[in-house]
């Protein structure tokens, strides 16, 4: 979609002035792109941008790939845009959901999630303050990379190693009960399944339970995914758990950079403000923040506030410290992802806002 250099006031005076134009293949559209760079780079880029997304994938599919097509796709009154954009950008499809693949109610009414791993990822602080579950879909793309999703606008996380995201043993054992536990999860996120889907998680991820610890756990009709994580903390890993008395499946050790093109200046603890008419508004300017992150074995709490004890009375030199933990509103969105991550950086706080 391009627009000619005319003065645009409105959504009719974008509307006379766009041109359509089909491509076949990416280099021939990356051709057309970069010879009307100026366009994208103008008030209306992202707009056109939206359009150019909308048509390539198709209007009447973008509205089958919504759970409620009479919503509006951008909202009012300040032009943010809906989950169903933002996926559209990220995966391709227009659904309104993040968690993964799609949530069965019966009688044919389902909601729609994502259905297959993309390639940069998304977070958001509504996880944090648990409003919604992001899937694995979103948490593991295939790059290091991550939308970061606040209460005002969008920021980017992202790692240079993609080792960041490996898995070690553990991690990598709790991730194929968890997919297979949240396949089965029809809560909306709740963390709970039915004790027929706990024997197929069971039977799916070959967990051998003794009987009296089978039947404690579906004494109430329902497995809590917490409750269950903690029984499998404490099964030894013969028997399809991950006991490991050794620690050997230790802390990892990373560093990722966040970028907020806008962020508010908070230098010295004080915020900056530039004097406009009427009064004056928060300095903004791009922020590029490098954050060391360490993320603890998943042991059990007794098991980790043991070893915490024991490291700190450890006589280690000052340069194996580990830094001090710092808190931001990011760092709940890293844990998301990392879960009991703790982060440092230098000079002022990564902002999401």
């Amino acid at each position: 979609v391009m627009a000619a250099g005319l003065p645009i006031e409105s959504a009719s005076d974008l509307q006379k002035i766009l041109r359509f134009e089909t491509f076949t293949t990416q280099s021939s559209a990356l051709s057309k792109v970069e010879g009307t760079i100026t366009a994208f780079q103008s008030r209306v880029g992202a707009l056109l941008f939206l359009i150019s997304a909308l048509l390539s994938r198709g209007l009447d599919t973008v509205q089958n790939d919504r759970d409620d097509p009479n919503l509006p796709l951008v909202t009012a009154p300040f032009g943010h845009a809906s989950q169903e954009i933002v996926n559209l950008l990220l995966c391709g499809e227009a659904v309104p959901n993040v968690f993964d693949g799609r949530m069965d109610f019966g009688g044919g009414m389902f909601l729609k999630g994502i259905s297959k791993n993309v390639e940069v990822g998304f977070l958001t602080l509504l996880e944090s303050l648990n409003f919604c579950k992001v899937g694995q879909n979103l948490k593991s793309p295939k790059w290091p990379i991550w939308v970061v999703g606040s209460e005002s606008h969008y920021t980017v996380l992202f790692a240079l190693d993609p080792a960041v995201q490996e898995e070690n043993e553990l991690e990598l054992r709790e991730s194929q009960i968890r997919r297979a536990f949240d396949a089965r999860d029809q809560s909306g996120g709740g963390g709970f399944i039915s004790v027929e889907a706990f024997h197929q998680v069971v039977q799916e991820t070959n967990i051998r339970l003794p009987t009296e610890k089978m039947n404690e756990i579906c004494a109430m009709g329902f497995i809590v995914w917490s409750e269950l994580w903690q029984v499998i903390l404490e099964l030894d890993r013969d028997l399809g758990g991950i006991k490991d008395s050794s620690g050997m499946m230790g802390k990892k050790v990373f560093d990722v950079y966040h970028f907020n093109g806008i962020a508010k200046s908070d230098i010295n603890g004080g915020v900056q403000a530039m004097a406009v008419e009427g009064g004056t508004v928060p300095m903004q300017r791009p922020r590029l923040t490098k954050l060391n992150v360490s993320v603890p074995p998943k042991w059990t709490p007794e098991e980790y506030m043991t070893c915490a004890a024991s490291s700190s009375s450890d006589k280690d030199s000052e340069v194996n410290q580990p830094k001090p933990a710092q808190h931001a509103p990011l760092v709940d969105c890293i844990r998301t992802r990392w879960s009991r991550a703790t982060c440092s950086w230098a000079g002022d706080p990564p902002s999401i806002v």
